[in-house]
């Protein structure tokens, strides 16, 4: 079930960041997101970072690029549970600190209905 979950929330983490350079030599971003949940906040991170890692190449395929670069793009926690949530992640419910790498910027929090979960974001720019 969780393992669905995280799947369906991977083919949503691609949303256009308008960076896209004005000459064919500048390379193009887009951010790229995604959210999953873990029995563990180290799980739900790695999770979170794999499904980003993922839907990076597939951009990169889709684009048809040479070559994709990833660069840590700070992003707020996305909960399934929106009804729940409606105003995003509350403060008592973030897990402090964010996990910050050159290619990623994760966030973690306390689910719902489950343990954990992480948000990853990154900027995806290739040509």
């Amino acid at each position: 079930m969780l393992q669905a979950l995280r799947l369906g929330v991977a083919g949503f983490g691609v949303a256009g960041l308008g960076l896209c350079g004005l000459g064919s030599a500048q390379a193009a971003c887009q951010l790229v997101t995604a959210t999953a949940s873990e029995a563990s906040p180290a799980g739900a991170a790695h999770s979170s970072q794999a499904l980003v890692l993922q839907s990076a190449y597939e951009l990169k395929r889709a684009k048809r690029w040479a070559y994709v670069t990833l660069y840590a793009h700070k992003v707020k926690g996305d909960p399934f549970w929106k009804a729940v949530r409606p105003n995003g992640v509350p403060s008592d419910a973030q897990l402090k600190p964010d996990i910050v790498t050159s290619r990623f910027y994760t966030t973690c929090f306390t689910g719902v209905v489950v343990p954990y979960v992480c948000t990853t974001g990154t900027a995806a720019c290739g040509q």
